[in-house]
């Protein structure tokens, strides 16, 4: 019997290895930044295309690699990164295994162009599938230039489960991201399609923060920072009021290197016990400085799980220098009170005269004297007014009193009116409770009607309807508004620009202004609010609800706009305005069921009543 066992040809296992290091574009982009930054580079420039199905581009100026260095870079595990097992435990830089540039030329059209500082000439390379195909001297800057063209071209199954362009570009800014927030003392930019997306100087990490995160970040971020002899901890998280509803904004960074680990999330979340509310997240930037020979970080391929020898104790330090942070910062209340001019004195010099205050006081007053006389003339002129006053006082209490009576007369004969005329519509009386349900009555019981819930559903039927050429529910704005977000919010925008619009927005793309919108017009029903906020809040609904529910975007958008827009709990309806939400409630397609899917009303009949009552 023949012998079936069989070693793979090398382009092959490159090919399956690239499949667990290479799994999307912006793999190649995390892999390639992080070789930069083990380069020593000061300055690096991504450039991408087609959301890096077409091309990756990463320039650094970093050491550069020499002639054979560059063609050996590309073998599988080739690293100079560790020498032997003993090295594992002891990594400081980013890549160390060698598999990620053989993975990535294995599935990929590959040009090198690279120089060291004391070369007169680098050298480029060109690689197909794994076939070496030339490599020649060259006239480059120094460091190194890595090109990657059509990544997956001899693998369509794997390029075929690529997501559209907007997710990919989604996924390569994550990791653009979490790169740039553990360098902020490299200068790097980005660009999409020919377009800069962000030029980023080197700065300090709360700057670099709030350069990709946004202006406001500014004022919400509250720094942590706790060394022991086990791990440093610094960074920064948001103040408790500025809670999300996703997990979006939660970074850990270890030995700067981006990790995910449930257990120290756990630690953060509980240290927010209590000051945020449920079902929401805070926003964290957290660094950990640790012993290299104290974790494992040779356990996933992508490097970004890592295992803790002292887990247990990272946690309670983390948690101690949380809540820490948050007493010593968050809680106490500032003051920024605009200062009236008047109260704006200059402060003194060292030639300034200082006059002392000057009291007048009368030197004979003696406070003995005559107290009597005085008291006996508070007592006689209160006696004097309560004789005078006593019966005028007495015709105005009842002359007011009675005039109260006429007019609550006058208020309840309306109110009587009113509701007779309310008895012959066809839901019966109404009146709100608890500033949160509308109770109605009907031939067979009542109704009781949850505001917020139907008005949730109200809204979500009406946007679904609603389409580009309904022009009277945009509400135009007589200026427009500018608003910047921060890039996740932005491309997310951009991705629902039309389906914002379809929905009742007025909304265009800054041409001049980076990561801004241009607001010119918003629905009836969003008007009054805040555009800001309210944007912002529909999108963490939305990011929500994809996460939990995955549905079509038009309808997670109707729903995200209906569940911010609706009447809240706790707002007192007039009467008309309880009326309105009935009728167009009932005229629902499903107003029975909220879009959550949770009861917009209950029904009680008589026989309910007379149940409780035992009649």
């Amino acid at each position: 019997m023949p012998d079936i066992i069989k070693l793979l040809p090398d382009s092959v296992a490159n090919q399956i290895a690239a499949g667990e290091v290479i799994q999307r574009p912006a793999s190649v982009v995390k892999e390639l930044l992080e070789n930069s930054i083990d380069s020593g580079a000061t300055e690096i420039k991504l450039i991408i295309k087609d959301a890096g199905k077409t091309s990756i581009q990463v320039i650094d100026n970093g050491c550069g690699m020499s002639d054979t260095d560059a063609r050996l870079c590309f073998e599988r595990h080739a690293t100079s990164k560790i020498t032997n097992a003993n090295d594992l435990f002891a990594i400081r830089t980013l890549g160390f295994r060698g598999e990620a540039l053989a993975s990535i030329a294995a599935i990929a059209h590959i040009e090198l162009k690279t120089k060291k500082e004391n070369q007169e000439l680098g050298t480029a390379i060109e690689i197909k599938g794994s076939k070496f195909i030339d490599q020649y001297p060259c006239s480059c800057q120094k460091g190194t230039s890595f090109s990657v063209k059509n990544l997956f071209y001899n693998v369509p199954a794997r390029r075929n489960f690529l997501k559209s362009n907007t997710v990919e570009t989604r996924h390569i800014f994550d990791e653009f991201f979490r790169v740039v927030l553990t360098n902020p003392e490299i200068s790097f930019s980005l660009y999409n399609n020919t377009k800069q997306i962000y030029q980023l100087n080197s700065a300090t990490l709360k700057q670099r923060i709030v350069t990709l995160m946004g202006n406001t970040y500014n004022k919400k971020l509250i720094p942590v920072e706790q060394k022991t002899d086990i791990v440093s901890i610094k960074g920064f998280i948001c103040k408790p009021e500025f809670a999300k509803k996703t997990r979006n904004e939660q970074f850990f960074f270890v030995n700067n290197r981006f990790i995910k680990n449930a257990y120290l999330n756990h630690a953060v979340i509980n240290s927010f016990k209590e000051l945020i509310p449920e079902n929401t997240f805070p926003s964290y930037f957290i660094y950990f400085d640790i012993d290299p020979t104290k974790i494992d970080i040779n356990i996933h391929p992508t490097k970004t799980e890592i295992n803790f020898q002292d887990s247990q104790v990272i946690y309670a330090i983390l948690k101690a220098a949380i809540r820490q942070s948050i007493g010593k910062y968050s809680l106490t209340p500032t003051m920024d009170f605009d200062l009236d001019k008047s109260l704006d004195f200059p402060e003194p010099t060292n030639k300034t005269n200082i006059i002392a205050p000057k009291i007048n006081i009368n030197p004979n007053f003696n406070p003995f004297e005559n107290n009597k006389h005085s008291v006996n003339t508070r007592i006689s002129n209160r006696e004097r007014l309560n004789n005078e006053n006593w019966s005028k006082l007495y015709n105005n209490f009842e002359k007011q009193t009675f005039n109260h009576e006429e007019e609550q007369l006058s208020i309840n004969h309306k109110t009587d009116r009113a509701n007779s005329e309310i008895n012959q519509d066809k839901y019966g009386d109404i009146f709100q409770l608890q500033n949160q349900f509308i109770i109605t009555k009907t031939k067979s019981g009542i109704i009781i009607i949850d505001q917020q819930k139907a008005h949730e559903r109200i809204l979500y039927e009406e946007f679904l309807k609603k389409s580009d050429n309904d022009d009277n529910i945009v509400q135009k704005k007589l200026f427009s508004e500018e608003i910047k977000f921060p890039l996740f919010d932005f491309n997310l925008i951009t991705d629902l620009l039309d389906d914002f619009n379809s929905l009742g927005f007025n909304i265009s793309i800054s041409e001049n202004k980076q990561n801004t919108i241009i607001i010119n017009g918003a629905p009836n029903s969003a008007s009054n609010n805040d555009l800001k906020k309210l944007i912002e809040n529909i999108l963490e609904n939305y990011k929500l609800n994809k996460t939990d529910l995955n549905i079509d975007k038009k309808i997670n958008l109707a729903f995200s706009m209906a569940k911010n827009l609706s009447t809240k709990k706790g707002v007192k309806l007039h009467i008309e305005e309880m009326k309105n939400i009935i009728d167009r409630l009932f005229a629902c397609e499903a107003p029975y069921s909220s879009p959550e899917g949770t009861p917009t009303l209950i029904k009680i009949s008589v026989e309910d009543i007379e149940k409780k009552f035992n009649i």
